[in-house]
């Protein structure tokens, strides 16, 4: 029996989610469109294959009269005109959330939760369960080096490996066989208001599991300890394990972070009964995620300057990893450059960047404008912080403010010396404005 083929509009492809269901749906044969408001990496990607992508201001034009489905980034307003163009046609819309969580209940799904190390957890887990043969489905927020550049790997067996982004509650949308929770820590708070809402959301996240189904924990961290249901079965890893000392040698990313991302998926491929043997080649395989410590080479003044490329905006993620680049390269002088994402987390964890960057293990220190998320920020909020009321508080001479990308790096440029390391860090636009930089002055 043939399976009739869809015709589906996505608003907001170039997202990293968005994009990965895309592809997914691509890759079973439908027929797919999509719109975002910039050009990029990925809606480049979408062209070349043959989709139909509008870019710029969203239009109802944009949108086909036959189509049987919209799929909408959580960052597209109620208001967006495709999504108004096709209520009124009639034509069903889901949010990604929604969309993924349709799949979850047609595979034996693994999520993986927590405020850090998702991306990467997901993609440890899922190129253990390649490298077994399991051909597994894997959804992850950043593109992979051993999947081409992509943040989606179709398999054709029943299991599907998935990031699950506590962002506005999306993972509720997801029913899982197996949970793995990495860490849980404030953050998202213009959504949630307070710590309590956001611990809350993950108990909810774990309810979605039977006595039959698997949580995997992180016992080194003190609220996934508080939020345990005693009913599942449950599966801790920790740093204290004797397999630690095993996967400092072999794993090629560094920092005690990363290990603790390896015990994860090393407990999930035990539940699956995969071998330790396969588990440990899969994990020193891995060559890292799509800027997570994503390093290259540039050349400044005739020199190859190392540089880092990584997508850590919380201060947590920041303090890991800083600290994993000066365990790397520990005689080297590390600049880093530093773009705050978002007016109102950059508000609400203020004490907590002030105490990151005053005991940064790193030399030089810039912190550029905080970049802002449209539709997500409040006005009041926008008028109370700034990159630099955050570098006065932080009140360090190794910590300056500069307002753009283009100034930071016009300063490193007349300061940088011969064995400098460079990390331009950030979830915003830092990306796009240093890759060109980058590209122009290649070693």
């Amino acid at each position: 029996m043939s399976i009739k083929k869809l015709k589906i509009h996505f608003v907001g492809i170039g997202g990293i989610g968005v994009s990965a269901l895309a592809k997914y749906y691509l890759s079973k044969g439908n027929q797919i469109t999509g719109s975002d408001l910039t050009v990029s990496e990925i809606t480049q990607d979408f062209a070349k294959r043959g989709v139909k992508i509008f870019i710029g201001k969203h239009s109802p034009k944009n949108l086909a009269r036959d189509a049987n489905l919209v799929i909408y980034s959580p960052a597209a307003l109620e208001n967006n005109p495709e999504l108004k163009e096709a209520r009124r046609l009639g034509i069903k819309c889901q949010s990604y959330p929604q969309a993924l969580g349709e799949l979850t209940k047609k595979y034996f799904t693994i999520a993986v939760a927590g405020t850090h190390g998702k991306s990467t957890t997901t993609a440890m887990i899922g190129l253990i369960l390649k490298k077994a043969r399991l051909d597994p489905t894997i959804i992850v927020g950043t593109k992979l080096k051993e999947f081409q550049n992509s943040n989606c790997r179709v398999g054709k067996s029943q299991y599907l490996v998935i990031e699950a982004d506590e962002h506005m509650a999306s993972f509720l949308n997801y029913w899982p066989k197996i949970i793995v929770l990495t860490a849980v820590e404030a953050d998202h708070l213009d959504y949630y208001k307070n710590f309590k809402n956001y611990v809350s959301s993950f108990k909810k996240f774990i309810s979605h599991l039977t006595s039959k189904d698997y949580l995997v924990s992180n016992n080194d961290d003190r609220i996934i300890s508080q939020i345990k249901n005693k009913k599942l079965k449950i599966k801790n890893y920790t740093l204290k394990q004797k397999e630690v000392k095993k996967l400092r040698k072999v794993l090629r990313v560094p920092g005690k972070h990363n290990i603790s991302n390896a015990l994860a998926a090393l407990k999930v491929a035990r539940i699956l009964k995969i071998p330790d043997s396969v588990s440990f080649l899969a994990l020193a395989q891995y060559r890292g995620a799509w800027r997570r410590f994503d390093e290259n080479q540039m050349k400044i003044k005739n020199w190859k300057i190392k540089t880092i490329s990584d997508y850590a905006h919380h201060p947590t993620e920041i303090k890991v990893t800083l600290k994993a680049a000066k365990e790397k390269y520990q005689k080297k002088r590390i600049w880093c450059v530093f773009q705050p994402h978002q007016y109102q987390r950059t508000y609400y964890l203020f004490s907590d960047f002030v105490k990151c960057f005053k005991k940064a293990p790193v030399d030089k220190i810039i912190i550029i404008d905080i970049y802002e998320v449209a539709g997500r920020e409040n006005k009041k909020i926008k008028e109370k912080v700034s990159s630099e009321k955050l570098v006065k508080a932080i009140n360090s001479k190794k910590v300056n403010y500069l307002p753009s990308i283009e100034q930071a790096i016009n300063f490193i440029k007349e300061r940088v010396k011969k064995e400098d390391v460079i990390i331009f860090m950030g979830a915003g636009d830092i990306y796009s404005k240093t890759k060109k930089f980058l590209l122009d002055n290649r070693a």
